[in-house]
């Protein structure tokens, strides 16, 4: 039961964008469009379950003056091999992600991930802890970017979905959602949503 509810609490009740506030920047970034925002949701939960194995499986032998240090350490090698596969599979998107794949190293989540829970922790639970985490940032992202290109540019995973009849009718697509102020707005009223649904979450 703990391990399940290692991956799907961060879905919901503790999420790290929603609930943590952790993550924004690359919420604002990357989320013009749903395929880089998927894809660097996904490249997150790669390194955040695999940086939270790697400390877990290293914790007691880690002298606690050099933790920060081994931690960049094995975050920056698993981003460089995440940015290496991005690069070799998805060309295109890794041109469009741009120097925010390298950025994932300063992610507060995945840094938080390891202080707080890998460890502390088991491997396994550690790892599931990262998958969970990761899927709770892939989800704010995809949500984000769902309607910042559905409005902005009529289109989804570059698909045109709005049929050619609605521009000759007179609707025109809403170019401001394609501004990164419109990312933040999208985040408070997911927000506002979530904490409208999560008594708990609300300041009394």
């Amino acid at each position: 039961m703990s391990n399940l509810k290692n991956v799907t609490g961060p879905l919901s009740a503790n999420n790290p964008i929603i609930v943590q506030i952790l993550g924004i920047c690359s919420a604002l970034a990357v989320t013009v469009k749903l395929e880089p925002a998927f894809v660097m949701g996904l490249s997150v939960m790669v390194v955040t379950a695999f940086a939270n194995l790697v400390m877990s499986l290293l914790r007691n032998g880690i002298p606690s003056r050099i933790r920060i240090i081994v931690q960049l350490v094995v975050i920056a090698a698993l981003v460089i091999l995440v940015d290496q596969v991005l690069k070799a599979f998805v060309y295109d998107v890794s041109k469009q992600l741009s120097v925010y794949v390298g950025l994932i190293i300063t992610n507060c989540i995945i840094m938080g991930r390891v202080e707080a829970y890998a460890l502390g922790n088991k491997p396994w639970a550690s790892f599931l802890d990262g998958i969970g985490n990761g899927l709770g940032y892939m989800a704010i992202l995809v949500i984000i970017a769902f309607f910042r290109e559905l409005f902005g540019s009529g289109s989804l995973f570059g698909i045109k979905v709005i049929p050619e009849s609605f521009y000759e009718a007179g609707y025109s697509n809403v170019g401001i959602m394609l501004f990164p102020p419109m990312a933040l707005i999208i985040v408070g009223v997911i927000i506002w949503v979530h904490r409208s649904f999560n008594k708990d979450l609300q300041e009394k």
